[in-house]
């Protein structure tokens, strides 16, 4: 398999922004300019997932969550399962966002669980790594990341990441306006699909791997230049159509 045929994907990431008449209006921009080549993701928060897939009938555009349940069911007030999730039209969700991790204490275990759930319930896990500033600063960017990945690995094997998407998130460049330079995000894609690769040459070869982490429409470019960069996922630049469009027709060029 060959970098080529590897699927480009660019997922918007709202976070917990905005409001049913500006989901309508955001998506129906986005929808009205598909991105040949580029598989389009919107992640929308729980209230509008079932509107927005409602309106996403006969687009190319594909529905995301932000989070799900490590658990299937029961009395867990407040959580939301990949079983909902997938009812309400999930493509995609994603799992160990960075802030996740540090915001709400998901452990690599329980971040590997969520993935497994997703999976379970026909659901494209786009599982989230990445490192903090101090753990660059201190070298320990890659051990970081492969113990993130590694937990997941050991939780489902390495034929399931036929099956998902992976997006690697340097902690300190979200929301920061800083950047991991192209050469940075590069290296650290490498390293994750020569990781992969020590499993499976052809699943490592064939899975996705976004950047994330302040992605712009004037740095987009640059970034997805990468052999092993095939998209992005999007956080602020994905709550305005014209940003996120450019963004996706960066993969292509």
């Amino acid at each position: 398999m060959t970098q080529e045929i590897r699927k480009k994907i660019v997922a918007g990431n709202w976070k917990m922004n905005g409001r049913r008449a500006f989901a309508k209006e955001l998506v129906a921009a986005i929808a009205a300019q598909p991105v040949s080549g580029c598989e389009q993701i919107v992640c929308t928060p729980y209230p509008y997932l079932s509107g927005v897939h409602d309106q996403l009938s006969g687009s190319a555009l594909k529905l995301g969550a932000q989070n799900v349940s490590e658990q299937e069911d029961g009395a867990f007030t407040g959580e939301v399962s990949a079983e909902m999730l997938a009812d309400c039209g999930c493509d995609y969700v994603l799992v160990g966002h960075s802030e996740r991790r540090s915001l709400y204490g998901e452990s690599d275990q329980v971040v590997a669980d969520k993935f497994v759930r997703a999976l379970d319930s026909g659901i494209t896990p786009i599982l989230c790594l990445g490192e903090t500033l101090e753990e660059r600063e201190s070298g320990a960017t890659e051990k970081v990341v492969a113990r993130q990945l590694d937990a997941v690995v050991a939780a489902t094997g390495i034929a399931a990441f036929a099956r998902a998407v992976i997006a690697y998130e340097p902690v300190w460049a979200i929301g920061t306006g800083l950047t991991a330079s192209p050469q940075q995000a590069q290296e650290v894609h490498a390293f994750i699909r020569q990781k992969l690769a020590k499993e499976d040459v052809q699943i490592a070869a064939g899975v996705s791997i976004l950047y994330g982490g302040s992605v712009k429409a004037d740095n987009a470019a640059a970034l997805f230049a990468g052999d092993d960069i095939d998209g992005g996922l999007i956080g602020g630049a994905s709550l305005d159509a014209d940003s996120f469009l450019a963004i996706c027709k960066a993969t292509t060029k």
